[in-house]
């Protein structure tokens, strides 16, 4: 996704169903934006969710009309379709349907 952008998924063998995701902050954030995480981050206020769908626009339609906010639309990505949401807490989660892909996805790395 260019400027060195690389992040790690983990899971424990006995349940690949949960993942992590870890990464430093960056594209396909604009450059305010993947500060201000790194800041919220640092400072401990920050916490992100991944949720997995196989629908990422029906689910987007769906949660929008009960009223969930969506700062990020869905969105073409090079593994996926991704859409960020918050919940009533301000917390944010990120809904991704995922689709296969290799390092070629990416044309900046």
């Amino acid at each position: 996704m260019g400027d060195g952008f690389r992040w790690v998924t983990i899971h424990h063998p006995d349940h690949p169903e949960l993942e992590v995701t870890l990464m430093v902050p960056g594209p396909p954030l604009d450059d305010g934006m993947a500060e201000a995480v790194r800041r919220s981050l640092a400072a401990g206020r920050m916490g992100g969710f991944g949720l997995a769908t196989d629908d990422c626009h029906g689910d987007y339609e769906k949660l929008s009309a009960r009223g969930v906010e969506f700062p990020q639309p869905p969105a073409d990505r090079p593994y996926g379709i991704e859409a960020v949401m918050r919940d009533n807490s301000g917390n944010w989660l990120v809904l991704v349907e995922q689709k296969p892909y290799t390092g070629s996805d990416f044309p900046h790395a």
